[in-house]
């Protein structure tokens, strides 16, 4: 009933906005030295007159949910460096509704994850198949205050979550980790040769009181979390069931997994909590096909999520399963520089998943440390960099490139087919009938671009080397 809704509506506000005059209301742009200028330099192009690119109105495609980051300790512990007013305006800028980023959606572990202080679980007690041991406590100095900080701006933020690692008495290796560090490396991870584990293989333990003891697992998260005032709307089973790490992590087969969803289906069915299969870093269709094709386990995914590697599943997937919600989970990392030439890598990473049927975009680390080292020992990138001896923070470029999106395309928005010659852009119309268009321009010099739009054309002016979103609403 809602996705109808949504087809009815985008269907209506489409032919509306071509029949309708309408005028550029802003028009913003980031280079990599001058970011988000608000200016306006588009001038009419003729009616007739060959375009650039077309942006068809009468045929919208998926609806898109959101776009937003992660909560993670080491987000909140660099955050926590600066001033309670820097906190505050960066928390406003990240999650007051129409103040910046505007986010919507966002992630958080279940248990420890890479960018953790350390490692651990809700239940390390061996053997502990009731759960009577079970606590949150170490999440209420870190993600708890993180998540009720934005909520307390943005109540409707929708959030979901996933484990990196089960408690280590669940896994055959009894260990955290999948692998050792390699050979000199300075983290220490304390795990033994004879523990590593093997991609493709089941670590977590193949038994029914197991299967059970998780999916009580899961239950007495989501409910230790709502008696904090924070609901968890969906959860996924584990985050990239096929990598060995050093760091919180368990390998899965994707048959292994549709065992535990058996369990964790109906858990979560009772809280009124949403499962989707993920998150999946391989290209491999077929691992997802185990859990779709599985007349017992259909009905109750509601999503499947891809980041990494998966991003080479995610299209043949849209086109076999085209009603099924896909999310883009988590953004490549990058390597702590921050640089603009990641920021144009990010911007192929946000065209290929929207263009393939993602609904959800989302950034991994929120903020870090200056240089975003983890507890073990790598390096990545986030949309804010907090000088924690000088108590200052910086917006880094890729914040920039996700606000180009975030700030104007509203929950609910329909992602819109384009054609002709120039390809690199992206349009979305809105609920309330206004054109959100996002465009690179990749050459060094300035440019413009003819974009017609129903019966209008429009030809901005796009800085060199620069990301411009453009909005148009109906007079």
């Amino acid at each position: 009933m809602h996705t109808l809704r949504l087809i009815v509506f985008g269907l209506v506000a489409s032919s509306s906005l071509a029949a309708s005059q309408h005028r550029t209301e802003e028009q913003v742009s980031t280079t990599v030295n001058a970011p988000w200028q608000l200016w306006n330099d588009t001038i009419p192009g003729a009616v007739g007159s060959q375009v650039d690119a077309e942006i068809n109105l009468s045929a919208p495609l998926q609806a898109i949910e959101g776009f937003g980051t992660c909560f993670n300790e080491l987000g909140w512990t660099s955050l926590s460096a600066l001033s309670q007013g820097d906190r505050d305006s960066v928390l406003r800028e990240l999650f007051s509704p129409g103040v910046g980023a505007n986010f919507t959606v966002c992630r958080m572990p279940v248990g420890a994850n890479d960018f953790s202080l350390d490692w651990y679980s809700y239940d390390e007690s061996e053997g502990d198949f009731d759960m009577k041991n079970f606590s949150i406590a170490n999440d209420l100095r870190t993600l708890v205050p993180f998540i009720k900080a934005a909520r307390k701006l943005n109540p409707s933020l929708q959030l979901w979550a996933s484990p990196w690692s089960p408690p280590s008495w669940m896994k055959y290796n009894r260990h955290y980790a999948m692998t050792t560090p390699p050979e000199g490396s300075r983290v220490d991870n304390g795990m033994r040769a004879d523990q590593r584990g093997t991609e493709g293989t089941d670590m977590f333990i193949q038994e029914e009181r197991y299967f059970r003891a998780y999916a009580l697992y899961f239950s007495k998260f989501i409910d230790a979390y709502r008696e904090q005032g924070i609901a968890i709307n969906m959860v996924m089973p584990q985050n990239e069931f096929n990598s060995i790490q050093i760091f919180p992590s368990c390998a899965w087969t994707a048959k292994g997994l549709a065992e535990f969803l058996r369990y964790l289906c109906p858990a979560m069915q009772e809280r009124k909590v949403d499962v989707f299969f993920g998150t999946m870093e391989r290209p491999n269709e077929k691992l997802v096909d185990t859990i779709l094709t599985d007349p017992g386990l259909r009905p109750c995914i509601k999503g499947i999520a891809f980041q990494w590697a998966g991003k080479q599943a995610i299209a043949g997937i849209h086109r076999r399963y085209p009603t099924m919600t896909l999310y883009q989970s988590e953004q490549e990392c990058g390597d702590g520089k921050n640089d603009w030439q990641y920021c144009t890598y990010a911007w192929t990473l946000m065209k290929h998943y929207l263009k393939n049927g993602a609904s959800a975009y989302l950034y991994w680390n929120t903020s870090l440390q200056r240089g975003g080292v983890s507890r073990w020992g790598w390096s990545q990138n986030s949309l804010i960099s907090v000088d924690t001896t000088k108590h200052t923070f910086r917006y880094n470029h890729e914040y920039y490139l996700m606000k180009h999106f975030s700030h104007y395309v509203q929950s609910g928005a329909r992602l819109l087919q384009t054609a002709g010659p120039f390809g690199d852009l992206l349009a979305f119309l809105n609920p309330d009938r206004s054109l959100v268009i996002v465009v690179r321009n990749e050459l060094e010099s300035a440019r413009r671009v003819r974009l017609k739009v129903g019966k209008r054309t429009l030809v901005p002016l796009l800085p060199g080397d620069s990301f411009t979103t453009i909005t148009i609403t109906p007079n």
